[in-house]
């Protein structure tokens, strides 16, 4: 069954805290997919020259990825709120085309997809396709392989 979350605060499901947070708004996450934004501020400590580099869109990219998987070592607590929270760590990079690199005050959105994933009992290893877009213009294509587990 495809559950589909809306406006979930990224920060139940990965420990991920400023300045490491890379990730602003999570609008959709379910089963398979994701979308997130990220406003890039002047405190982010993934830039140089005033843009967003590299790593830091990597970065992105695997935290909006990694909640897909992550959702699912998470639960609802006495309050119904979602808690409990995975860290994950990426195996291989394997393939990644960046076109362009944001800039301080803009905002990006990323779109995930888990393309196949293998559970054992205290892991999870996954692979997953994203692209990020900047004012609609795909500026990063990439294919990660993770390891996930529950912390």
């Amino acid at each position: 069954m495809n559950v589909i979350r809306r406006n979930i605060d990224i920060k139940k499901l990965l420990p991920h805290r400023a300045p490491m947070l890379m990730v602003s708004h999570m609008p959709y996450l379910d089963t398979a997919s994701c979308e997130t934004n990220f406003d890039i501020s002047p405190q982010c400590i993934f830039l140089q020259n005033g843009k967003l580099t590299e790593a830091g869109l990597i970065e992105n990219a695997a935290q909006s990825c990694g909640a897909i998987v992550a959702q699912s070592y998470a639960h609802r607590n006495e309050s119904n709120e979602i808690v409990g929270q995975a860290i994950g760590f990426i195996s291989a990079i394997k393939k990644i085309e960046i076109t362009d690199l944001p800039v301080v005050n803009e905002r990006i959105m990323t779109k995930g997809k888990l393309l196949s994933r293998f559970d054992d009992e205290n892991f999870s290893l996954c692979t997953v396709e994203s692209t990020t877009f900047r004012n609609g213009e795909l500026i990063v294509a990439c294919t990660f392989n993770f390891l996930i587990q529950a912390i």
